[in-house]
């Protein structure tokens, strides 16, 4: 996984929109980009939306904010359009951008064990050096752990 004073890993992958975004377009922003499980979900609808409702908050701190999952474009299209969500979802569909990350892991659902996403933030600044790393994510408070 990515510690404090590390560079942002390169990548190149898809928006909700088919276009892609690489990781050298976020240098020049603070930039937070955060992974979660899949659109739609209670969890990450309750994280997007904290976020959504924060999002003032966010810019005026200077932060892009930008989120990840394996869903596809399609998927992050209309969970951006259900839930007015103002930021950029991005489509790791071979998840090679969480591996970069280290957001991709084992997890444990009821006993059985299988890679999946792991719910984590990182906050990068102008530079693309990492800041901060949020790995317990309060879904429903998120924009609070970061703007603390």
């Amino acid at each position: 996984m990515l510690q404090i004073g590390d560079k942002m890993p390169h990548f190149e992958v898809v928006n909700q929109d088919g276009q892609i975004v690489k990781s050298t377009d976020l240098i020049g922003r603070k930039t937070i980009i955060y992974f979660y499980p899949k659109d739609n979900t209670s969890g990450c609808t309750a994280e997007a939306c904290n976020l959504r409702d924060n999002y003032e908050a966010l810019v005026a701190q200077g932060y892009n904010v930008i989120g990840v999952s394996k869903d596809s474009a399609t998927s992050h299209r209309k969970f951006i359009d259900k839930h007015s969500l103002p930021f950029t979802l991005l489509a790791d569909t071979t998840t090679d951008m969480m591996q970069a990350f280290g957001a991709w892991g084992e997890k444990i659902l009821y006993g059985r064990k299988y890679m999946g996403t792991m719910r984590r933030t990182f906050i990068f600044d102008e530079q693309g050096t990492l800041r901060q790393i949020i790995e317990k994510v309060d879904t429903k408070n998120h924009a609070a752990q970061i703007l603390r």
